[in-house]
């Protein structure tokens, strides 16, 4: 039996009501808001096992210097464990008024209320932009209802864990099993899809170039230009804000860099030579 009952009706409340009259007007931003709401409240609270919740912090790399945030955090636990064990300064973000209490006691017993937040308001439209680490337990439909407001909201690099669902097409950057238990963990993608221009180095000098990459979720692809001579890419890994590929044919040029706004900039390895800085500046996307 799994720890959650799936609850089928969810997908309708994820979704707004049918309109089928010529005209109907869309629904409202507090519609939504309530349609959310209902959908957090009819995620049950089940306990994650303290064992799990170790793991998943020990998974996300969680130290003194994260902040973490549990959406749906229920009794505190994992809020507590974060700042208790690992330093960390943790905030819950709970609608059960009652669980609110609860973990607010939790803290107090173990002596880290001056590190630790309780929340009561909707996960939905809580402020997540200083996380470093999220960690969630819902259900299918609800993490893929806040799936966006993860990518959008948290910082290149932040950690997201989930407890036994996943995130869909959003591929996990590791997955384990503790007992019955599955963890799963992301690393937020830095936005790296564009053209860029840029300046590399080849047997007949430096010479500029345009970069292309392609990108779905933390998987990038891509091709290089150097005159007339498309290269495509290849080993392409994005980890947060950090870059790197190769050309996978024609002059072999490594470039490992990190995603600023719309630059990326870092050095590129040509065979046989030394070392160069370099900087792609992404282009203006044309109307």
């Amino acid at each position: 039996m799994p720890k959650r009952m799936l609850i089928p009706y969810l997908a309708l409340c994820l979704l707004p009501a049918a309109a089928h009259a010529e005209g109907a007007r869309k629904p409202s931003v507090e519609r939504v808001a309530q349609q959310e709401e209902t959908v957090q409240r009819d995620v049950p609270f089940v306990p994650t096992r303290e064992e799990t919740v170790a793991r998943m912090l020990d998974i996300a790399g969680v130290t003194k210097d994260d902040v973490v945030y549990d959406l749906g955090s229920g009794d505190g636990r994992i809020v507590v464990m974060a700042a208790q064990k690992l330093g960390a300064r943790a905030v819950g973000v709970e609608i059960d008024p009652a669980r609110i209490r609860e973990a607010n006691d939790n803290a107090r017993k173990a002596g880290v209320t001056g590190r630790v937040e309780f929340r009561e308001e909707s996960l939905f439209g809580t402020d997540i932009k200083d996380a470093t680490v999220v960690t969630i337990y819902l259900l299918p439909e609800v993490n893929l209802k806040i799936r966006n407001k993860l990518l959008t909201e948290l910082a290149p690099g932040a950690r997201i864990v989930s407890h036994d669902f996943d995130m869909g097409e959003w591929r996990p950057d590791r997955k384990e099993k503790v007992g019955d238990d599955t963890i799963y963990l992301w690393v937020v993608p830095a936005s790296a899809e564009g053209t860029y221009r840029l300046t590399v180095p080849t047997a007949q000098g430096d010479v500029p170039a345009t970069l292309t990459l392609d990108q779905k979720f933390q998987d990038v692809s891509g091709t290089l230009q150097i005159g007339n001579r498309r290269l495509p890419l290849a080993e392409v890994t994005l980890q947060g804000r950090a870059l790197s590929f190769r050309t996978a044919e024609g002059p072999e040029l490594q470039f490992r860099g990190q995603i600023d706004g719309t630059r990326i900039h870092g050095i590129v390895l040509p065979s046989g030579g030394p070392s160069r800085a370099f900087t792609a500046q992404r282009q203006a996307a044309t109307p």
